[in-house]
């Protein structure tokens, strides 16, 4: 089968498309035709082993997994011994942050891992950035507490994770103010967000608002920066360790010394949210957004666009079984 290999930390060119041998399921696994992945932040964490600590989880001096890739949506080929709640033939999507390896033609999961039965009228390449950037968002959300009737600013609202949470804080019942660029600011409005904030033409720190959480969903702004926007009792959360890994200590000292908090949540998998994500596309409240489609072949490109940190959404992998009927 074709895949992306990955033998070696560092750029995006040090992926390559090679041949290799196709996986065969252990008895608690499904074996999945992919036929669309997508590239994303914990994506080029892997491939270049930063923060360093990646490489406690992926390897020390070079990973340990044979590919990248951890959304994936496809086709069950193939079942383990031990497998009864899919069937071959079923269209699933799902997330893999453990074993990866969704930038191939065929990947192996465990049954009971974060992965689920597709939406009803949905193609595999808009099931695929289902679950990544959502299943980041939620886990800050709940850790926040975030509940109806609180006003929630989220910095960021047009990446994978920011576009997910304002449609999550949204089903909560929350007031969102979300903050983006000019030309996104329709498409962020089109998701719920009650106020858009254009960062370019006004600085949100600075308007006079103050907010229950401060969600800075792509870690581009600081506690310091809006601990005045934050209300006696709110939260600063942010998906990024920060300069110097301060939201690390900072969420230690505001515990103790302030009445405002600041979170690093650590997001803990659950194959109930992934059903939970299906639930709420199958309900019309959940969509996730795409920016642009690659083939197989071009992840180089994708996955230096997507180091740029302007994508929007979610940037798709398509791959293409045709040579196969």
């Amino acid at each position: 089968m074709k895949a992306i290999v990955w033998t070696k930390y560092g750029p995006p060119e040090v992926l390559q498309l090679r041949d290799i041998e196709k996986p065969m399921p252990k008895d608690n696994e499904v074996l999945v035709k992919v036929y669309a992945t997508t590239v994303n932040r914990t994506d080029c964490g892997f491939l270049r082993a930063k923060p360093f600590f990646i490489r406690l989880i992926s390897g020390l001096t070079k990973p340990k997994r044979t590919s990248l890739g951890n959304e994936f949506a496809g086709k069950i080929e193939a079942l383990g011994k031990d497998v009864s709640s899919f069937d071959v033939g079923d269209n699933v999507f799902g997330y893999d942050d453990k074993l990866l390896g969704a930038h191939a033609e065929y990947m192996t999961t465990p049954e009971d891992g974060l992965i689920t039965t597709m939406p009803a009228n949905m193609s595999y390449e808009e099931a695929a950035p289902i679950t990544e950037g959502a299943h980041y968002a939620l886990s800050n959300i709940r850790k926040a507490n975030i509940i109806d009737g609180q006003s929630i600013l989220i910095i960021g609202a047009t990446g994978a994770i920011g576009s997910a949470a304002v449609q999550l804080v949204k089903h909560i019942g929350a007031h969102v103010t979300a903050v983006c660029d000019t030309k996104n600011m329709a498409l962020v409005k089109s998701l719920g967000a009650d106020v858009v904030i254009d960062y370019t033409n006004e600085d949100f720190t600075k308007n006079g608002q103050t907010y229950d959480v401060v969600f800075d969903a792509v870690g581009k702004s600081s506690y310091g920066r809006c601990k005045e926007i934050i209300k006696p009792g709110g939260t600063y959360m942010s998906t990024e360790l920060g300069f110097l890994a301060q939201n690390t200590y900072l969420g230690l000292w505001t515990s103790i010394f302030s009445n405002k908090k600041v979170m690093l949540p650590i997001p803990k998998n659950s194959k109930e949210d992934v059903i939970f994500f299906r639930e709420l596309i199958e309900a019309g409240e959940y969509k996730p957004v795409i920016d642009r489609t690659y083939p197989l072949e071009q992840i180089v490109e994708a996955t230096r666009y997507v180091e740029t940190g302007q994508k929007t959404g979610n940037v798709v992998i398509i791959i293409d079984h045709n040579d196969e009927n």
